[in-house]
């Protein structure tokens, strides 16, 4: 098995793992790719509707495997953090994802929300129990002022579950991102870290 957890700053940098009241959510690794697939397969159609469009190898284990060690030096660079949520009962499977991606320091201090949960888990409050410690170690562990957020208008789910977590809508973007190859708007938020402070 490949060990892809080894990197420069593995011992320095503990990889996270948050555990909520179902899910244990926590970056993959090499072991997971099985499950990280069966994922995408099942969901296969409900991810198209809200994603950009799937490369040709994409459903493969062998997409997964350079995918979760880009995931793991992404975060070991400070560039990313990709979350699966993996179900506490069932520890074995994928139900969902929650990515902390774009990150940028300097003067901004900011990155990008993006989630997933599979088809037969909606409606259950179990993306907003993720996202709650998603974006909660996001401002504690890794002191980000801003999370935005972005979320295509006829996505009233995905409005209604930004609100109860306390994004505030900031604008609407036209042809914002291309979405299974047609360009969507996109309804844009954000939510502020009232605790950040300077790091040195």
């Amino acid at each position: 098995m490949h060990d892809l957890t080894a990197g420069k700053d593995a011992e320095l940098k503990p990889l996270p793992s948050l555990n909520t009241g179902r899910c244990v959510i926590r970056l993959a690794q090499a072991g997971d790719v099985e499950a990280v697939l069966a994922y995408h397969v099942e969901n296969r159609t409900h991810l198209a509707e809200s994603g950009p469009a799937w490369p040709p190898d994409y459903l493969t284990q062998e997409y997964w495997l350079k995918q979760i060690k880009q995931n793991l030096d992404d975060f070991h660079d400070d560039k990313a953090l990709r979350f699966f949520l993996f179900e506490r009962a069932n520890p074995d499977i994928v139900i969902g994802a929650a990515n902390l991606n774009n990150i940028v320091r300097g003067a901004a201090q900011y990155c990008n929300l993006g989630y997933s949960i599979a088809a037969d888990r909606q409606g259950k409050s179990m993306m907003k129990e993720a996202l709650q410690s998603v974006t909660s170690y996001g401002f504690v562990a890794l002191n980000l002022h801003r999370i935005m957020a972005n979320y295509q208008p006829s996505n009233q789910r995905s409005g209604w579950l930004l609100r109860s977590l306390g994004f505030t809508v900031e604008g609407y973007a036209r042809d914002y991102l291309l979405i299974n190859g047609k360009w969507c708007d996109h309804i844009l938020t954000s939510m502020l870290n009232p605790n950040w402070t300077l790091r040195e």
